[in-house]
């Protein structure tokens, strides 16, 4: 719920301690009076960003805040920081350490806190490293899944990557290939696009959305030639959609849907896995991409990519999804407030 009087800033997790999480903040800190972005707040390890800086050399005023409100009041001068101390090590950039890791937990956990409550217009986490995180117990396939829990949603969390010229939303998405086609149901692919269609209306204002189903198999399975799912699992979806008034079409083949014609007939593809819907979003602009999880009671979003360990400390890692992460948030939380009211 929006607090009156203020505008809201948004909470920025730490993600992983030793990747370009904290980079790419600072340098988007950087930016603000070219990109003329919502005010942002980390829940950092002070400490952290101070090593980042001096690893990479650039200097940016850091202030501690106490409470959230305060963030936009210094933003215009300096970073601010809810200060979290939980590293047990100083990190080392590009070398991730296990005992760094429940920090990172820390920190979305209290993020989410915080967006329960109203104080923020929502959440950007930075990428978290899922393989350090199983180590010390984390048994959520990723963040989607995880916020789900911290936040006791009821709906299944769905996936949707969103670009300014394509949205996409894969039915399975943290698992195997193998997993992925023993997972797919048609009450999977019903859901997820209900929620991505109400979604697209409450969210992003697209009134009467279009959703574009994907099939799973080439060709669209050749009337079962090359498969059975389409007939199977993925019309019947269809049929459910479309009796409930939903604007789907499909389903069709995945080597089809994504050519510059093709993206003007719809407003978001329905993918059967993972890379059937990231390849082509990362592909037509990866730079600009953002991950955002709906179903939840709050709004978050986080940069499409990973933590990118082998370029962190280089000085060389990309703002340019982190900023669109925020203001996608931002416009979010705008467009749920005129929904609402």
């Amino acid at each position: 719920m929006r607090r009156s009087g203020r505008s809201l800033p948004i909470a920025v997790t730490m993600g992983e301690p030793s990747g370009i999480g904290g980079e790419i903040a600072i340098r988007a800190w950087q930016q603000t009076n070219s990109t003329n972005i919502t005010p942002f707040f980390l829940i950092d390890d002070p400490k952290r960003l101070q090593y980042i800086m001096r690893q990479l050399d650039i200097s940016v005023p850091v202030k501690i805040i106490r409470a959230v409100h305060d963030a936009g009041e210094c933003f215009s001068t300096a970073l601010p920081v809810l200060p979290i101390f939980d590293l047990a090590e100083e990190p080392c950039l590009g070398k991730p350490n296990v005992k760094n890791e429940q920090a990172v937990l820390h920190s979305i956990e209290h993020a989410v806190k915080i967006a329960l409550s109203g104080d923020v217009a929502g959440i950007v986490t930075n990428p978290i490293q899922k393989s350090m995180l199983k180590e010390i117990g984390f048994n959520h396939p990723g963040h989607t899944e995880y916020l789900s829990t911290l936040t006791k949603s009821s709906n299944p969390p769905v996936m949707m990557l969103v670009s300014p010229c394509l949205r996409v939303v894969p039915v399975t998405a943290h698992m195997s290939l193998a997993q992925a086609l023993a997972h797919l149901t048609t009450k999977k692919i019903v859901d997820s696009a209900i929620t991505a269609l109400s979604s697209l209306t409450a969210d992003f204002g697209v009134e009467c959305p279009r959703g574009s189903i994907a099939a799973l198999n080439p060709h669209g399975g050749e009337n079962g030639q090359m498969g059975m799912e389409e007939i199977d699992i993925i019309r019947p979806a269809l049929n459910i959609l479309r009796s409930k008034a939903y604007r789907v079409s499909g389903p069709h083949p995945a080597d089809t849907m994504f050519h510059p014609s093709a993206l003007k007939t719809f407003d978001v593809a329905i993918c059967m896995y993972h890379d059937q819907a990231l390849i082509p979003l990362k592909t037509i602009d990866f730079h600009n991409g953002v991950n955002v999880t709906l179903g939840l009671p709050i709004i978050r979003a986080s940069p499409d990519h990973g933590t990118a360990l082998d370029i962190a400390g280089l000085g060389i890692a990309n703002p340019t999804s982190f900023i669109a992460s925020i203001r996608l948030v931002s416009r979010m939380a705008r467009q749920r407030r005129i929904t609402n009211n």
